[in-house]
């Protein structure tokens, strides 16, 4: 559920029973959502790394066309902003 600030601040108690009962409780300002509330101790959605991977290539031309400009941002970071050029 979203509900808006005013209505958050004047009912926040009703808010947090529910959020406590495992329901999503989304505060919005104009409608654009800015918090959720949540039971302390919750864990927030698990982000699964690398679920994408193998799912996408690089051709071999693509990755050789780019390689020179790679290689100099990585030797630019090496370098001290003085001697950059």
């Amino acid at each position: 559920m979203q509900v808006n600030l005013h209505d958050a601040k004047t009912h926040l108690s009703r808010y947090v029973d529910q959020a406590l009962a495992g329901e999503e409780v989304v505060i919005a300002r104009a409608g654009k959502p800015l918090v959720r509330l949540m039971p302390v101790g919750s864990d927030p959605p698990s982000r699964r790394l690398g679920f994408l991977a193998g799912t996408a290539r690089v051709e071999a031309d693509l990755k050789r066309d780019f390689e020179a400009e790679i290689n100099a941002v990585f030797q630019l970071q090496d370098e001290p902003p003085w001697q950059r050029q």
